[in-house]
């Protein structure tokens, strides 16, 4: 499946915490063909009982969205509004 698409990497991020490791991943994600449009995600990994995933529209989007769920994960900032998918 994943040979058959694009990744495209925006920001990556690693935070180190009691417990183990947090790492915060924006990427945008296109159908392998050219010309497809292209979605974009932050993952988190390293959670627990936490949302993980969100969607964003544009590659702005993206890069704010990933800048405000890391403030979020930091103390620094309210959840992300963005519904987690």
């Amino acid at each position: 499946m994943l040979d058959q698409m694009t990744l495209y990497p925006i920001a990556d991020d690693v935070l180190f915490a009691p417990g183990g490791k947090v790492v915060i991943r924006t990427y945008g994600v296109a159908p392998a063909t050219t010309g497809a449009s292209v979605s974009y995600r932050t993952w988190v990994t390293g959670l627990r009982d936490q949302p993980r995933y969100w969607h964003w529209g544009h590659f702005e989007d993206a890069t704010s969205g990933h800048r405000r769920v890391l403030e979020w994960l930091t103390g620094r900032g309210p959840q992300p509004s963005q519904s987690p998918a």
